[in-house]
Parts: structure tokens; sequence; C-alpha cells
């Protein structure tokens, strides 16, 4: 529970059922408080407009406006709304055009009640909700057979010591581990990435793995 109530949920799948089920879950939960439904993006963007919910728990393959197109619209109005997808499959490209449109975190449609209720929780927390070693499998799975693009001229603007750990970050590595491994205190290493992610427009790990691919700072299989 937080200081404002419950986390406020709204659940976006095209399957009845689902929505159904993911309901269940969800409201027997004391923190959180399922708050709407919508069967395909249209309505979740609207519904987003209205409710203002903490969370969107978004499908990505629906018929008409898919969740890809609805996470960018959604999170480029309302920046304050989280968003987070579920998709059918673990390597799905369309997993990675949502984080790059917005997403704060992906989980299989098949996870466990346990671990989609931490889910949410994370990503309200304003974490990503993709374990960092699967970020970069799921990402580097996809920019594969893609050569990498020009680097942005954002990353000029970084300082050594940013580049760094925006690398680190993209292999994977935890502030901690990051930390431990440059001989420096957390504080410090959230302070870069607090300042990096703010240089390079990104506003979390998922998104700013996805810019050391496709800037050519890191390569599948490093």
């Amino acid at each position: 529970m937080t200081a404002a109530g419950p986390i406020e949920v709204l659940l976006v799948d095209d399957h009845e059922l689902v929505r159904k089920g993911f309901r269940l879950m969800l409201d027997a939960q004391p923190d959180l408080s399922v708050v709407g439904e919508a069967g395909d993006g249209e309505r979740a963007v609207d519904l987003s407009r209205r409710l203002r919910p903490d969370v969107v728990l978004m499908d990505l393959h629906m018929p008409g406006m898919d969740g890809v197109r609805a996470t960018e619209l959604i999170t480029a109005e309302l920046p304050g709304v989280r968003v987070l997808a579920l998709s059918t499959f673990d390597l799905d490209e369309n997993v990675v055009a949502a984080l790059r449109a917005g997403a704060d975190g992906f989980l299989p449609k098949d996870v466990s009640p346990e671990e989609l209720i931490e889910g949410v929780r994370v990503v309200h927390r304003g974490e990503s909700a993709v374990a960092p070693r699967l970020l970069t499998r799921l990402i580097g799975t996809y920019v594969r057979t893609s050569p990498p693009r020009q680097a942005p001229a954002v990353l000029s603007g970084l300082t050594d010591r940013e580049r760094e750990i925006l690398v680190l970050i993209a292999r994977g590595r935890s502030n901690a581990e990051i930390a431990t491994g440059l001989s420096v205190s957390p504080s410090t290493v959230k302070n870069h990435v607090t300042s990096l992610f703010a240089k390079i427009g990104v506003r979390d790990r998922a998104q700013a793995v996805i810019v050391a691919y496709e800037a050519g700072l890191i390569h599948p299989g490093e």
C-alpha cells in the first residue's frame, strides 16, 4: 500500500479471460487495485488519459492499435503512468519496440502470479521489471542482424566515466556490480547513471541498453 492508497492498474488484453485472470490475481493483493480494462490499444490510451492509472499492464499483440503504439502514446503523453509489457514469447521483436517506445519492463504472459504481482510493484517504484541479463540477451537477438546506427550526437556529451558506465549497464551489470568493479560508492554510480540518462534522453536502463547497442558501443555476445 502506498501513501496515496493502492497501486492502480489498468489491464490491456484482447482476451477477456486473460483480463479476468489477471484481475483476480491483482485484486487479491491489498496494495493493488484494478481500475479498468481495455481490449485494444486505442481503448487503452483513452482509459489511461481518463483514469491516470499508476501502471498499465499492456499486451503487445492486439488487433487494431497494438500494444507498442499504445505504449508510445501513453508514455509520451502521460509520463507518470508506468507501462509493463506482456508478450507470449520470451524473445519477441515487439518487446524491444515496446521498450524503445517507453515501456518500463516486460514479462512473458505465462509468468507466475507472484512474478506478475512483483513486476507491477517494481515498475511502480520506477525500476525495470526485466532482469538485466535477460534484457541484454533479448536486445542482442534483435540487433544481431542489423548494423549499428551512427552513434547519436548526444553520446559526445558523455564523460569518459559515463560512457564506461553505459557500456557496463548494457552488459547487464547492476549499480552495485558497477560500483564494485570501478571501486566507487553505489551513490556515485547512481549519480553518474542519472546524469547519463538525462544526457542521452532515456528514462530507464531498458532504453539505455538499446541506445548502447544501436550506437555500436557494445555488440551481441560481448
